[in-house]
């Protein structure tokens, strides 16, 4: 696979993350001896598919973040060109992206869980559907894109539901205090345990890609078995949805409780400078182009 198309920027709420990760990933697929043809993704797929039959990549190095990019969509249409590409197939990817489908999964597979509750924005508007304080949240966007916390006394729960633009359905799911925690999954490979101090309520947009918007402690200081309790939870998730190549799961840790929880898992990670599966990936002695390159040769089609 010497000749790879990365996809990169599409039009979901994560275009401006995903266009960082594609000059990023260009560049270390260059750097790791690869020809690359960059593909900058639009509303246009007739154009999106002319120039994957026109480049005739070995496979594609899927940049994509959100909708239409990490939610099976753009898998698809690559299963059906017949094209390998990075990160997890249609499947996994719209499983992964639908929070309400993942954490049925997850349940079923005994991983834990904050408590939930799939609502309208009708039925946000006349009422909590949870104890307070509990978090809202798009069912199916990345990137902290249209989360809230809504804590005792705060009284925007009807303006948010009457404002709510991502979608028929709301995930709401119990708040969490304490610490958030993250582990990337390389194949079979739990990397390690990064905890992300924001200074923030939560992991939120700029905390995720402003330059300075967090701090990572890697490996976290969190006791050794609340860290091999997260990896392995990371690797069951990874497993139980069905993922191939890099994944990254999302935790919270009350320390106060010793309570370990599962957010979500991100079947397409970003890959900014800012990003934690290469900062977890350099931290095990594993470059970007390596990483990149690893992630090419793992690419495949089908389900």
């Amino acid at each position: 696979m010497s000749h790879v198309a990365v996809l990169f920027g599409g039009f979901s709420a994560e275009r401006e993350v995903s266009l960082s990760t594609g000059v990023q990933v260009i560049e270390a697929l260059r750097e790791a001896g690869f020809r690359v043809t960059p593909v900058e993704v639009t509303r246009d797929l007739p154009a999106l598919i002319a120039a994957l039959q026109q480049a005739k990549p070995d496979a594609v190095f899927n940049a994509l973040h959100g909708r239409f990019g990490e939610d099976g969509c753009v898998q698809g249409i690559l299963d059906w060109l017949g094209i390998p590409y990075t990160h997890s197939g249609v499947r996994a990817s719209s499983v992964a992206m639908d929070k309400a489908a993942a954490k049925a999964v997850f349940a079923a597979h005994g991983l834990p869980l904050a408590e939930h509750r799939v609502v309208s924005p009708d039925e946000l508007e006349l009422a909590d559907p949870l104890d307070r304080p509990y978090v809202v949240k798009p069912v199916s966007e990345g990137s902290s894109v249209g989360v809230e916390i809504l804590k005792e006394g705060d009284n925007r729960r009807a303006e948010i539901a009457r404002s709510w633009r991502f979608g028929p359905q709301i995930m709401t799911e119990e708040y969490i205090p304490g610490r958030e925690l993250t582990v990337a999954v390389m194949g079979d490979r739990p990397l390690a345990v990064t905890e992300i101090d924001t200074g923030h309520i939560f992991y939120d947009y700029d905390a995720k890609y402003a330059a300075g918007g967090s701090q990572h402690t890697l490996p976290a200081r969190v006791p050794e078995a609340i860290a091999e309790a997260a990896k392995s939870a990371a690797l069951r998730a990874h497993q139980a949805l069905g993922c191939r190549g890099v994944s990254r799961s999302d935790f919270r840790y009350d320390d106060a409780q010793g309570r370990l929880v599962l957010l979500e898992v991100n079947t397409q990670p970003g890959m900014t400078p800012t990003s934690l599966v290469p900062e977890q990936a350099a931290h095990c002695g594993i470059s970007f182009p390596d990483l990149c390159a690893w992630m090419v040769r793992e690419a495949r089609h089908g389900p």
